[in-house]
């Protein structure tokens, strides 16, 4: 019984975030796909291809198109990282828990499914009002973060909620940093503008302190050094895992056993591997293999985790 709470709650946390993560860079792109883009226009092909199992020839057909392409982000079934279908697992796993959650964060859960699944939404994503429709679901997921954070008792649940987030969270940087390190080739040495990094630094919220903090023009290596070692970033690589040891030793505190040693010794593999790193260590050649090394060890770190936490089948 502990086990299927952890883990509702656990993913609950996950989706959530994951849900936080989609509206950001989807409201990115359709922000920025009203300018021209530094190397032409934008189109929806790096989103699709990130948030959804599309293949080539769906992709081909509505890249271009606003509409199509939001509605397969947010509102397709068909789509199983759609919003439309991770809110409603999202409220799944709330509505198992309500024993365990407070009121508040079950209602604004509640209400984020059903204003995902208003009947006329698709129609109104064609038009104008998409973007307006972005933002109210963004304001509904940043008003969940915050219900949830003064909520919530600060008990074991909270650790597992935390888990879930950062582990979800940090997946997501690693992955759209990849993406965005792709289009130039992994060229870490490459000096470009700093036009060419909005995309990923908005859709990390990080746009603004990159500004105030970073003086230099070496823009390519600064946005690296910002995504995945600045401590003080809330959407950094390191920021997340210093999060993730935090939380997984609240959950493995005072139940000594050889278990919990072996994942704890397997996270800090894992973050020590980020946290010793210099920066001048990834290159041209080593900067790939280092995200597909580190997403791999961090998704077999879940693994370790479920199999401890959440295995009552």
């Amino acid at each position: 019984m502990l086990s299927r709470i952890a883990d509702s709650l656990f993913w609950l946390a996950r989706y959530m975030e994951r849900a936080e993560g989609l509206l950001r860079v989807t409201a990115t792109h359709n922000l920025l796909s009203l300018d021209k883009d530094v190397n032409g226009p934008l189109t929806w092909r790096p989103v699709l291809e990130t948030f959804t199992s599309a293949g080539e020839e769906e992709i081909k057909a509505i890249e271009g198109n606003t509409g199509a392409a939001l509605k397969k982000l947010l509102t397709d079934t068909a789509n199983h990282n759609s919003l439309k279908s991770i809110i409603g697992k999202a409220r799944e796993n709330a509505r198992g828990i309500q024993d365990y959650i407070t009121k508040e964060v079950w209602e604004e859960v509640n209400s984020f499914y059903h204003l995902i699944n208003q009947p006329a939404l698709d129609h109104r994503l064609s038009n104008y009002e998409a973007a307006d429709i972005l933002d109210t679901f963004t304001r509904h997921s940043v008003l969940y973060t915050g219900i949830t954070d003064i909520t919530m008792a600060r008990g074991i649940g909270w650790g597992f909620m935390n888990l879930g987030k950062y582990i979800e969270r940090c997946l997501e940087t690693i992955v759209l940093t990849d993406k965005q390190y792709s289009v130039n080739r992994y060229k870490v040495d490459e000096i470009k503008d700093i036009m060419q990094w909005r995309h990923l630094l908005m859709s990390l919220s990080g746009y603004e302190l990159h500004l105030k903090t970073y003086r230099s023009y070496q823009y390519t290596h600064d946005v690296l050094h910002q995504v995945l070692f600045n401590e003080d970033f809330p959407h950094s690589v390191i920021y997340s895992l210093g999060r993730i040891d935090r939380h997984l030793q609240d959950v493995t505190k005072g139940h000594i056993s050889e278990e919990n040693a072996a994942l704890i010794r397997n996270f800090g593999r894992l973050h020590s591997k980020v946290k010793h790193l210099e920066i001048d260590d990834l290159n041209n050649q080593t900067l790939q293999p280092f995200l597909a090394e580190l997403r791999h060890d961090l998704l077999h770190f879940t693994n370790l985790l479920s199999q401890k936490f959440f295995s009552y089948a």
